[in-house]
């Protein structure tokens, strides 16, 4: 990092380093962090099962979201991207983890998904579908701008941009500022559905829910301590 700031690259540097070493959960620079958080396979953790979210099943379902080119930001192992793909999507779907790119390359099994190791932000092309699922939470405040910025570039007008975060009760609801202060997300931030409309205030609310708790056996994850949100471009 540069010691003196002269860039936009060099503030967000800046104020990346605060949150060392949580930055380790989203920064290029440190996939390792998720690297290790994929490489055990075996462990009971809910969203490894290969099935999308329920929220992304049923828009799917109903024609909401009808088939085109989809950005699958924050990837994992593949699950809502291989859901898209087999349901007529066209998929790019980008993790910072290499360990989460290969599990989500071994699911595939043909279908058409271009999995990419690398920093979604820097994404380029246009798309009728953008979703995040869990990448959201894990980003500190500054970071929120580049996210905003990757949406209206690569989002085509009439386009949707699928959503699924933390409420404040499961992630942490403490103030911007102070997340500066303590040099820490606390393992994510939660959101309240009117702080979620005010970051995306650009795009036209569809819907915002809790998302439905699932059981075991359903073909969809879902648990209820998420925010589903479905926006679309004018």
């Amino acid at each position: 990092m540069q010691r003196t700031v002269r860039t936009i690259d060099d503030v967000m540097a800046l104020l990346d380093g605060l949150f060392a070493p949580e930055a380790d959960r989203w920064t290029t620079r440190a996939g390792d962090w998720w690297d290790a958080f994929y490489a055990d396979r075996s462990r009971e953790v809910p969203f490894f099962v290969a099935k999308p979210d329920e929220n992304l099943a049923g828009h799917v379902r109903r024609g909401v979201i009808t088939p085109g080119r989809a950005l699958d930001i924050g990837c994992g192992p593949g699950r809502n991207a291989i859901f898209l793909a087999r349901n007529g999507f066209e998929v790019d779907a980008v993790d910072i983890s290499a360990t989460a790119i290969r599990w989500a390359t071994e699911r595939s099994e043909g279908l058409d998904v271009r999995f990419r190791h690398g920093d979604a932000f820097a994404t380029e092309g246009s798309y009728d579908l953008v979703y995040d699922s869990g990448c959201f939470h894990h980003l500190p405040p500054h970071r929120r701008i580049g996210y905003l910025a990757l949406l209206d570039r690569v989002l085509v007008p009439g386009g949707h941009f699928a959503l699924t975060c933390f409420t404040a009760e499961e992630g942490t609801a403490t103030p911007d500022a102070d997340l500066y202060r303590q040099s820490g997300l606390s393992g994510g931030v939660g959101y309240t559905p009117d702080e979620l409309r005010w970051i995306f205030q650009d795009l036209t609310e569809v819907e915002l829910r809790r998302m439905k708790e699932e059981p075991r056996d359903s073909p969809a994850f879902g648990k209820g301590f998420l925010w589903t949100a479905l926006f679309r471009r004018g």
